[in-house]
């Protein structure tokens, strides 16, 4: 599904995006809401590896979905959120478990021109609706730049790298979705919220 937006759609989409920005922002501060906490049944020890704070604030250990990608890559859903302002986003953490540093394929940035010219990024990301035959893809801003994590062109051994990506909602009824990025296997989520 190609979305082609006008010039007052692209003005409220940057409206809602950073709207949206400001909710997370003061929902990471307020630390409240009982998502803080951790399921009894939690067997994942790869998780407590000193990797300090993290971005995904109040998310449970057990991820959503665990993608096999290259050269040693993991990547595991820790959350896909649906906000009030119609769009879901979806975190992640990044980590290479192979033995040398990973260089991220140019792929995970999709063939979109408009997105590519804005760098590497995990703009070719998609959520599929199979029960509503829709595939909905990265959200971008005014001046076409996704709506992800940018910038990260390699990963160390060892290293997690926190990462989002923020899509449009599929309707309230679908809680469960097809997660997809170039080079990873795909996976399904539920969505929350």
């Amino acid at each position: 599904m190609s979305i082609r937006f006008t010039a007052k759609a692209r003005r409220g989409l940057v409206a809602l995006t950073v709207a949206a920005g400001l909710a997370l922002g003061a929902a990471g501060c307020g630390g409240g809401g009982g998502e803080d906490k951790k399921p009894d049944n939690s067997a994942s020890a790869s998780k407590g590896s000193g990797s300090g704070p993290s971005a995904q604030e109040g998310q449970s250990d057990a991820p959503l979905a665990e993608l096999k990608g290259p050269n040693g890559l993991d990547l595991k859903i820790t959350s896909a959120k649906r906000d009030a302002g119609g769009f879901v986003t979806v975190h992640g953490d990044l980590k290479n478990d192979g033995s040398g540093t990973a260089v991220l394929s140019s792929q995970l940035t999709g063939n979109e021109t408009e997105i590519m010219k804005n760098g590497q990024s995990f703009g070719g990301a998609t959520l599929v609706d199979s029960t509503g035959r829709k595939r909905y893809y990265v959200l971008r801003d005014t001046e076409g730049r996704p709506l992800t994590t940018t910038g990260i062109q390699e990963v160390k051994a060892g290293e997690t790298v926190p990462v989002f990506m923020q899509f449009p909602a599929p309707p309230a009824g679908t809680s469960e979705v097809t997660f997809q990025l170039p080079t990873f296997a795909s996976g399904n989520i539920k969505i929350s919220g």
